[in-house]
């Protein structure tokens, strides 16, 4: 395994941990602790956080990657997943904000499965290589 390899496998558990930490600490709380009116404020304040972050980490890792291999792939896929889901931010603001539920529920769903695809190559690919 070389230097690349291990800084890799660092930053996939950060990405690791970025969404988990999202996902099991911060959603759950905001939603229990914070009024309806009040989450858009948190809500809207971290997630386009998190998807540049997400996006970050994937292009530093792409770039650690030789032009091949599995490495080459979760970096690219990571780097893609990021932007795509920080450029629905806008639209999906607005389609909650005008009451579109259908809308809102397609972005939404989109960027929740985006997301949890990054966590879970990012996880296999620790133990892969």
């Amino acid at each position: 395994m070389n230097m690349f390899n291990e800084i890799q496998i660092l930053i996939s558990g950060m990405l690791c941990g970025l969404i988990l930490f999202q996902s099991i600490f911060v959603a759950p709380t905001v939603f229990k602790e914070l009024a309806e009116d009040q989450r858009p404020i948190i809500l809207r304040s971290l997630f386009p956080k998190l998807f540049k972050s997400i996006t970050l980490l994937g292009f530093i890792f792409l770039i650690l990657s030789s032009k091949t291999g599995s490495g080459y792939l979760i970096g690219s896929f990571t780097l893609l997943s990021g932007i795509i889901c920080h450029a629905m931010i806008g639209a999906t603001n607005e389609a909650k904000d005008k009451g579109n539920d259908r809308l809102f529920k397609i972005l939404h769903s989109v960027s929740v499965l985006l997301t949890i695809s990054v966590l879970l190559t990012n996880l296999l690919w620790i133990f892969i290589v």
